[in-house]
């Protein structure tokens, strides 16, 4: 096994049957399933992946976003095994078995809306978003929906129209209608000189003024919104401006939906981002880390809007299945045992401290950004947030995968790399990831 651990300076790695492998892909797969990172998997533990070589990567990618609590987590192994060979599959509109109550329950408890709080699972984040449009629009009775500049909710048919990326949508048309689209409140990029609690209010009076020159507030079922921004490049929702969304929404009687897909189940340091915020929403969906790697979302919100819901307008075949709902249930349970919300915290700290350091050495980096784990940097030219720097981040990404580190792109001019490592890494092996993008960054920057 050639191990890329065990120096950072070690020599570039093979890639013979990785590449044999993508040519049986191209082969029979179709083209629209996009390669993001041309590496591949055999097996894998904690934050290593073995790929077909027999190379040992550092996982800085987590499954975009899957992995918190690492690969293949013992505790999640087992319970899967367990639950396999007890019930695979019943539907959960014909049979009520225990598995889907017992993990709606611990939602409930890990994340409170209201007085009183259901839950329904899904397969997918993009599921997780449909449903919760659907439930929206029923407790409402309205039809509009106010999405972002920069988000990222799915490839189905409603979570693609309220994605932005035009890269995403291409010939894929026509899209749901009464969506309806405001920039993203970007301090970064739009701050010009204001605080952050100044730049909110500018932000907020946009919102305001929509309501007079895109969409009638009496007609909006939801707003929809990612507290820190996934594939948009972890753009981070300012506190003010969070807050003042909530009111906007109390004011119309307007849903408000987190999507906490990427951000949730420890990715910031909490269970939820909007625990960072002190804000609860109408609705939030969930997937990704929830399950370890398995298909497993949910929806939860508060009980007069989820039952809002007419039966027979939500679920489907495979939602809740048993075997993912164990996978959630351990998952969930480890996370606890483990304390991973505190090990998101360290991580954020090294994570942080050494970007800062980059920083200094690096003119094209132009922003360094985190809420908890989820880290970020952001390139440009000539320190100009108007200048994106995707060159810089193919290279990149491209150098680090030779070295044995998967990492990731972001945002929509591909300009960020953004750290989604498994947060049971050790500071070691974290480290010698860092090391890794640090010494290919300075290589091609200087």
């Amino acid at each position: 096994m050639q191990s890329a651990t065990s120096n950072s300076k070690s020599k570039e790695l093979a890639f013979e049957k990785t590449k044999s492998f993508i040519e049986r892909r191209k082969a029979v797969v179709t083209n629209g399933v996009s390669v993001f990172v041309p590496s591949s998997a055999v097996r894998a533990h904690g934050a290593t992946i073995i790929d077909a070589d027999g190379n040992e990567l550092i996982d800085f990618g987590g499954g975009i976003g899957v992995l918190n609590a690492g690969h293949c987590p013992p505790p999640v192994v087992k319970a899967i095994q367990e639950q396999a060979e007890k019930l695979i599959h019943a539907c959960f509109n014909i049979s009520t078995y225990e598995p889907y109550m017992e993990l709606s329950e611990k939602l409930v408890s890990l994340f409170p809306h209201g007085e009183k709080t259901k839950v329904m699972l899904t397969n997918t984040g993009a599921e997780s978003i449909e449903n919760a449009i659907k439930i929206a629009r029923q407790a409402t009775k309205r039809s509009a929906v106010l999405c972002y500049s920069e988000a990222f909710h799915g490839r189905s048919m409603m979570a693609m129209t309220l994605t932005s990326k035009i890269n995403y949508k291409i010939n894929c048309g026509p899209f749901a209608p009464e969506v309806y689209r405001l920039p993203f409140p970007n301090f970064y990029h739009e701050g010009k000189g204001l605080s952050e609690d100044e730049f909110s209010e500018q932000e907020l009076l946009k919102l305001h003024d929509a309501t007079h020159s895109l969409v009638d507030p009496d007609n909006i079922a939801a707003i929809v919104i990612e507290l820190v921004q996934g594939e948009g490049g972890f753009n981070i929702a300012p506190k003010r401006y969070v807050e003042g969304l909530r009111e906007f929404c109390d004011e119309f009687g307007i849903m408000l939906i987190f999507d906490e897909v990427q951000s949730g189940f420890c990715r910031t340091g909490k269970w939820g981002a909007y625990e960072h915020y002190g804000v609860t929403p109408d609705i939030s969906t969930w997937a990704k880390s929830m399950g370890s790697g398995m298909p497993i979302g949910a929806v939860i919100g508060k009980q007069e809007v989820m039952d809002s819901a007419l039966a027979g307008t939500i679920g489907g075949t495979y939602p809740g299945n048993p075997v993912c709902c164990a996978a959630a249930l351990a998952t969930i349970k480890y996370m606890e045992e483990i304390d991973l919300n505190s090990r998101a915290q360290k991580i954020s700290k090294i994570v942080s401290d050494r970007f800062s350091k980059l920083k200094e050495k690096c003119s094209a980096i132009g922003d360094i950004r985190s809420l908890g784990a989820m880290q970020a940097i952001e390139f440009v030219e000539n320190n100009d947030p108007g200048l994106p720097d995707a060159e810089t981040v193919t290279q990149l990404t491209k150098a680090c995968l030779k070295r044995g580190l998967i990492l990731l792109s972001a945002g929509t001019n591909k300009n960020v790399i953004r750290i989604l490592s498994p947060l049971v890494i050790s500071d070691e092996l974290l480290n010698k990831g860092l090391d890794i993008i640090e010494e290919e960054l300075l290589k091609i920057t200087n």
